[in-house]
């Protein structure tokens, strides 16, 4: 933690909570803002199908591929200027979809999309942990996470009444507008969060030695799996949606929200749950009553679906529920493995989110297509999803007992 951190901001702290969440919400933005737009974009361009594909995915291995070096560079050179200059290539970046000509040039401007987005992403979680003491910080990563949830649902409908009203440029202008105003926002407000004493070597040696000390730290690899692999057990659904809901639950496209609405509302749910529990119990006994919540719930939709014909009054709960379960626990298992090399704590956020972002391209593009025609299926890779993710809790918590033991009770 910075030693002057309570000079740095003046304000609440869940002012900087919305700052730092605006940040986050710029991933979902650059994927669920355009997606109404594809049928539009492929006949002005014309793309096929498996091009248009490749526009989302330029940027998924874009975002996956520079997560790794935006939290350790913030280590070496301060938070601040990887932030802004991120949001400023971002913004340049958005430009270019918006003039693209032709299919090469969208994908390879989606690419420098994905390869600036986790720039806010990445080094606002190591910011939390400069300003906050632990118990403060996991309120405030709670904070961001409600809001964070907030994108998902706007930025789909967004898109889509931009689309129809003004073509698909306008939903890429309209992120350029995002990325200035978040320029702004944050060159006007964010603070530099990282005491100078704490700042790494910018070599190529220093950076080579982080990514050895952590990569073989085994608490740190089961901390990233344990945050990082249940998240797919509810996303495959959303990667799912049009032929899960459409086909397998028989909804119309205006139902389609029901869902994208019932897990947001756990992640905002199970995130403000998190946020009430910092310093009054601890750590490891939250992330307990998490998994337990995902086991549970996810035990029940699989045997459910064997027993019955899947069904809207009752298929989409257990996705809600689910969520709620996974937004009681991240918080939490975030800030541990950020507590685990204080002096790392950038390069930490950015392999925490690799693994992520990894782990979600590779449920996009190989589980979903092979899961998404059955309920069945679905909630069999659902729970399969989450035991990864649970093992390696189990594992962590068998070989270092004592790990998230401590209340870490919040400042006055």
């Amino acid at each position: 933690m910075n030693p002057d951190a309570q000079h740095l901001w003046r304000g609440p702290s869940w002012a900087l909570a919305v700052l730092l969440a605006m940040l986050g919400m710029l991933g979902p933005f650059s994927i669920d803002t355009y997606l109404p737009a594809f049928s539009g974009i492929a006949v002005s361009l014309g793309a096929t199908p498996v091009q248009m594909q490749q526009t989302l995915s330029a940027y998924l291995f874009g975002f996956a591929f520079m997560s790794l070096f935006h939290g350790a560079i913030s280590d070496s050179v301060g938070r601040r200027p990887v932030v802004l200059w991120g949001l400023a290539a971002f913004t340049l970046a958005s430009m270019g979809c918006a003039l693209s000509q032709s299919i090469g040039q969208l994908v390879f401007f989606r690419a420098v999309q994905g390869l600036t987005t986790g720039a806010g992403i990445v080094v606002s979680r190591a910011v939390v942990r400069d300003m906050f003491p632990p118990a403060q910080a996991q309120r405030v990563m709670s904070q961001i996470t409600i809001f964070f949830g907030v994108a998902p649902a706007v930025a789909p409908m967004m898109g889509g009444l931009l689309f129809a009203q003004l073509g698909w440029h306008s939903v890429f202008w309209f992120l350029t507008l995002v990325g200035v105003l978040l320029w702004w926002a944050n060159y006007r407000l964010l603070p530099e969060t990282l005491h100078v004493t704490q700042r790494q070597p910018l070599k190529l040696s220093n950076l080579l030695q982080g990514y050895w000390q952590l990569g073989r730290d085994p608490r740190f690899f089961l901390l990233a799996l344990a945050s990082g692999i249940p998240f797919n057990g509810m996303f495959l659904y959303v990667l799912s949606a049009p032929t899960f809901l459409g086909e397998v639950l028989a909804l119309a496209p205006t139902q389609f929200f029901w869902l994208f609405a019932l897990s947001i509302s756990g992640i905002m749910g199970g995130a403000w749950v998190s946020g009430r529990m910092a310093g009054r119990l601890p750590p490891r006994q939250q992330i307990k009553y998490g998994f337990l919540v995902m086991f549970g719930i996810a035990s029940l939709n699989l045997l459910a679906n064997l027993l019955f014909k899947a069904h809207v009054s009752w298929a989409l709960w257990p996705i809600a529920i689910f969520s709620f379960g996974w937004a009681l626990m991240v918080p939490v298992v975030t800030l541990l493995v950020l507590d685990l090399h204080p002096e790392r704590r950038g390069m930490a956020s950015s392999l925490q989110a690799f693994i992520g972002s990894s782990a979600n391209g590779l449920v996009a593009g190989v589980v979903t297509p092979l899961v998404m025609h059955s309920a069945v299926s679905l909630a069999a890779a659902s729970i399969a999803m989450l035991s990864v993710g649970l093992l390696a809790w189990l594992g962590l918590r068998k070989r270092w007992p004592d790990i998230g033991s401590v209340i870490e009770h919040p400042a006055h």
